[in-house]
């Protein structure tokens, strides 16, 4: 494996897509006992694409992250030797990556080229091996791997602030909104969970997936979680984004959950809440696409633990923007930013207190022609590479005029619960 910057030479890959007869899950193909940077997941309803292995990553950090692994990717791919004998979306030469939310995140973003990628798209199962040199070696089929095992005795501390000082960051949140200063700021709290075994990727993933089968389940350099949140998808030419924002916790109770539905679709504050988060989205696609349809009231979309206000947008791309060059356009969305976006980034910065990493950046995947799908990194936590035992969980709500301190807490403790019950089940 080599890890470049964007700007270092690059070397020349050897890549081939064969068919597969496979029938097993994407992610029980994922091999055991991989180091979790090895690891790369965009699995949905079955479909999607797991790999492992790096033939060659890249690393970028500041303002300029996306349009650097933008230029690095183009360059591999004018020197990638491809032979694609299934030529569906995701087949052929691709890339895993996850970004940081922040300019100034002490963490980099990074482009990731496994050595194996397994595929499944619209019953089409497919192999994809990559290797760095002019030979490629004989791939045998992959075979489902022993299950993996859950992290023993986990617990939880309280990351960058404990609950009750996040209220109160929150009551000073709504203070400046109600000055003026901006209209909605999105807060992020994490937490700390330790266990006293190392904590296997493909466990988190098979219990996101099987308990949350309405996201995309991923998993990029040990970032790994389950997001309902798609920020935008390329696929010949036809661009969609789903929005997300105003949220409510379920009860359990399906006509009492179908009551809360109800008044989440009136309720003036998410209903404001969301307005914000469309009209950032498409804003942002517009430069890039030349038709676009934003649907004029919002659905809401059920999960497990929560219940979302959430819209789809569709266009066509215009300029031959990647789906890489959409998804840096989108972001921050107000959705994890805030609105007016540069005022709101400038407040997370002064009032959370904590670095985010890549969590509410966009992370997915994209081939050779610029086609993909980027999702935002939310329901999620990192990693520790110093000591797998460990893994930073994160969440964040949406800060309006309305919000309550002790609400928002509430509601931040129910986006945790996907994470919190995935490194627990069992």
């Amino acid at each position: 494996m080599s890890s470049l910057p964007a700007s270092a030479a690059l070397p020349t890959l050897v890549v081939r897509t064969v068919p597969l007869t496979a029938d097993a899950p994407l992610l029980e193909l994922l091999p055991a006992g991989l180091p979790t940077d090895d690891l790369v997941s965009w699995v949905r309803h079955g479909n999607g694409l797991v790999g492992w292995g790096a033939a060659v990553t890249c690393t970028t950090t500041g303002s300029s992250r996306f349009a650097d692994a933008q230029r690095w990717w183009d360059e591999l791919c004018a020197h990638a030797i491809v032979r694609d004998e299934v030529e569906v979306a995701g087949s052929g030469l691709v890339c895993f990556g996850s970004f940081p939310f922040a300019d100034d995140s002490a963490e980099p973003g990074r482009l990731v080229v496994p050595q194996v990628v397994v595929g499944r798209r619209d019953g089409t199962t497919f192999l994809t091996s990559v290797t760095v040199g002019p030979e490629i070696a004989p791939l045998p089929a992959p075979e489902p791997a022993d299950q993996p095992l859950g992290p023993e005795e986990v617990a939880f501390a309280d990351g960058a602030l404990p609950p009750s000082d996040w209220a109160r960051v929150v009551s000073g949140a709504v203070d400046r909104i109600g000055a003026g200063e901006l209209d909605k700021v999105v807060l992020a709290r994490d937490l700390i969970a330790s266990a006293e075994t190392a904590i296997d990727p493909r466990w988190l993933l098979h219990r996101l997936a099987e308990g949350y089968e309405n996201t995309w389940v991923f998993a990029v350099a040990g970032l790994v979680g389950a997001t309902p949140e798609l920020l935008v998808r390329r696929d010949h030419g036809l661009v969609t984004s789903r929005v997300l924002a105003g949220t409510i916790r379920r009860t359990g109770d399906d006509d009492a959950d179908l009551a809360l539905a109800a008044s989440l679709a009136r309720s003036s504050k998410d209903l404001e809440e969301h307005e914000y988060a469309v009209r950032s989205v498409a804003d942002a696609l517009a430069p890039h696409c030349s038709s676009m349809n934003v649907p004029e009231s919002p659905f809401v979309l059920h999960l497990p633990n929560v219940m979302h206000l959430a819209t789809d947008v569709a266009a066509v791309a215009a300029n031959g923007a990647t789906s890489l060059t959409l998804a840096a356009a989108l972001h921050p969305s107000a959705a994890v930013g805030g609105t007016p976006t540069e005022t709101a980034v400038a407040v997370i910065g002064e009032l959370e207190q904590m670095d985010r990493g890549r969590y509410a950046g966009p992370v997915g995947w994209m081939d050779a022609t610029g086609d993909g799908a980027w999702g935002i990194a939310l329901r999620c936590g990192q990693i520790d590479r110093d000591d797998p035992r460990q893994i930073r969980l994160f969440a964040g709500c949406g800060i309006v005029a309305g919000s309550d301190p002790e609400s928002e807490v509430a509601e931040s403790v129910a986006k945790l619960v996907p994470m919190r019950d995935a490194l627990t089940a069992g």
